[in-house]
Formats: structure tokens, C-alpha cells, sequence
């Protein structure tokens, strides 16, 4: 076996190691357990510096969408959230939605 494939395994075997490890940890905690919170604050944030970096600095693809249809979807994206009781998914797909029929107008 070639040294990167080895290396790519081990890391696949590490990555799955860690996400058994937390879905034991995770199932024998309460939903308001500080660790929860923690880990579902993280998320946020994650998610929350990808979208920035889509808006400010965006690559590929998003490079060739306008920012005035950037910034409508983040617009969009976060009434959406607010108004949905901070659901995530429902708010990208809205910012997604109005991003992309703005960049049809434009």
C-alpha cells in the first residue's frame, strides 16, 4: 500500500473513530446538557465564518454571482431564520432561493 493511501485510511478510520465516540458520548446526554450547547455553538459558528467567506471572498462557481445577490440571499437567509424559530435549513434554502433569483435578474 502507497504511504498516501495508507495516510488517507488511517485519517478515514481516525474521522470514523471520532464520530462513534461522539454519537456514544452525545446519546447518554440531555439536550441541555453544556456539552450540547457547546458542540451546537460550534456548528453555528462553523457554518456561520463558510457563509461569510462565500460572501466576502467567494471561489469557483459563487465567484461569478454578483454580491448585490450575496447579500440579498444573507438578507433573506436571516429573516428566514428569525422568523423560523432559528431553523437553520429552512433559512439557507431561503437565502439560497433569493440569491439565486436575484442573480436571474441581474
Amino acid at each position: 500500500m502507497a504511504p498516501a493511501d495508507l495516510a488517507l485510511a488511517l485519517t478515514a478510520l481516525a474521522c470514523l473513530g471520532l464520530r462513534l465516540a461522539g454519537v456514544w458520548l452525545a446519546g447518554g446526554l440531555t439536550a441541555e446538557h453544556p456539552a450540547i450547547a457547546w458542540a451546537t455553538a460550534v456548528a453555528q459558528a462553523t457554518l456561520a465564518a463558510f457563509v461569510t467567506l462565500a460572501i466576502v471572498a467567494p471561489g469557483g462557481a459563487l465567484a461569478e454571482v454578483p454580491l448585490a445577490a450575496r447579500l440579498a440571499g444573507l438578507g433573506a437567509g436571516i429573516a428566514a431564520c428569525l422568523a423560523m424559530r432559528k431553523r437553520m435549513l429552512p433559512a439557507l434554502l431561503a437565502g439560497l432561493a433569493v440569491m439565486l433569483a436575484i442573480r436571474a435578474l441581474i
